[in-house]
């Protein structure tokens, strides 16, 4: 019975306005609670890795990535909060405490949003192995994390009491200042990440802009770089290009070919009628080349006209030149055999006496 007593006066002896026992029963369920955080965390991470075996995506990966950042200290801290707001402290220490956790849950959730974030980059372009384009991304993924740890930083500071209200103000007049004294830098670039993201283009293509026209061969953050047919390098800006109607020639699967030939006006209608069989046969026997169509078009000026039309199974202008040429020599050299003339630019005068 003395040993009762004795053990009900030292419960009920009392520290900061908590009993012994409070202290006890906290400790009790801070260890519980550690135990049941890290079990759930191992059963989780077991189950998302048991299904992420089990599906194609790797969605499964990314969510296991998020719970591993969610570290013990974490558990242990939470834990503590919990056991800690069952006892009777004073309001400042409450404070204090509740303003530690607020901040690390923010920490932890901008963590996590981060990986997600990386996590949609990375699917939406892991098959892009052009540098520019895995620039771009690069670019927008930083820009994307340093606007979600400024909202975090803002966060946290407005949670620990401090007025953020003159600081928001402050960065919303500073950034519009900024912006337009980088008006033009920003709109070249923003344009540069709608081509990398939208991609009316590659490096490599061919493409005419208005009465420009070559090869790109580089996207910068603020200017395209093509090479033109003569050899020189063009410098265009990414706003004009995004303003701009672009003819791109890489994208074609078949070029379309439409040219002309005139025959003299003494050719006799029986070989005029031979052409367009002529004509079609060489196409035909020619190459990557798809026949369409011939017709004796009109009566020209100075010629008989007839309008051919054939594809090529390609976008290579290096090889629609080959294909061209080849027809040319052959309907020349058949013309010859066959004694039919082309004609050129002739006038006939009369003289009156």
């Amino acid at each position: 019975m003395f040993d009762n007593l004795f053990t009900n006066i030292f419960w009920s002896k009392t520290l900061l306005e908590n009993s012994y026992k409070d202290f006890l029963m906290a400790a009790i369920l801070l260890l519980v609670l550690i135990i049941i955080f890290k079990v759930f965390q191992s059963i989780a991470i077991y189950r998302l890795g048991k299904l992420a075996g089990e599906t194609k995506t790797d969605i499964d990966d990314t969510a296991i990535e998020i719970f591993k950042t969610i570290k013990p200290p974490f558990f242990i801290f939470f834990a503590f909060y919990l056991a800690f707001r069952t006892l009777t402290f004073p309001d400042a220490a409450v404070k204090v405490i509740s303003s530690l956790l607020i901040a690390w849950v923010i920490f932890l959730s901008i963590k996590a949003v981060q990986i997600l974030i990386d996590y949609l980059f990375k699917s939406k372009f892991h098959d892009e192995g052009n540098a520019g384009t895995q620039s771009a991304v690069k670019a927008v993924s930083l820009i994307s994390k340093i606007i979600l740890w400024s909202i975090g930083f803002i966060l946290i500071l407005s949670n620990l009491g401090i007025n953020v209200t003159s600081l928001v103000a402050g960065l919303g007049v500073g950034g519009i200042a900024i912006a337009l004294a980088m008006q033009n830098i920003l709109s070249d670039l923003f344009s540069s990440f709608a081509i990398y993201f939208d991609k009316p283009f590659s490096v490599g293509d061919f493409i005419v802009v208005g009465d420009k026209k070559g090869t790109v061969e580089k996207i910068g953050i603020k200017t395209t770089r093509l090479k033109a047919l003569q050899g020189e390098e063009l410098v265009i800006s990414n706003q004009e290009l995004t303003n701009a109607q672009i003819q791109n020639f890489k994208k074609m699967n078949e070029r379309r070919i439409n040219f002309s030939i005139g025959l003299t006006y003494d050719t006799s209608t029986e070989k005029l009628k031979k052409v367009p069989e002529m004509i079609k046969k060489i196409i035909e026997s020619t190459e990557g080349a798809r026949f369409d169509r011939v017709h004796f078009k009109e009566f020209g000026d100075f010629s008989l006209n007839f309008e051919i039309v054939y594809f090529i199974k390609s976008s290579d202008f290096q090889k629609y030149m080959n294909v061209q040429q080849s027809i040319n020599f052959e309907i020349k050299s058949i013309f010859e055999k066959e004694g039919i003339t082309m004609a050129f630019p002739t006038q006939t005068i009369e003289i009156a006496k």
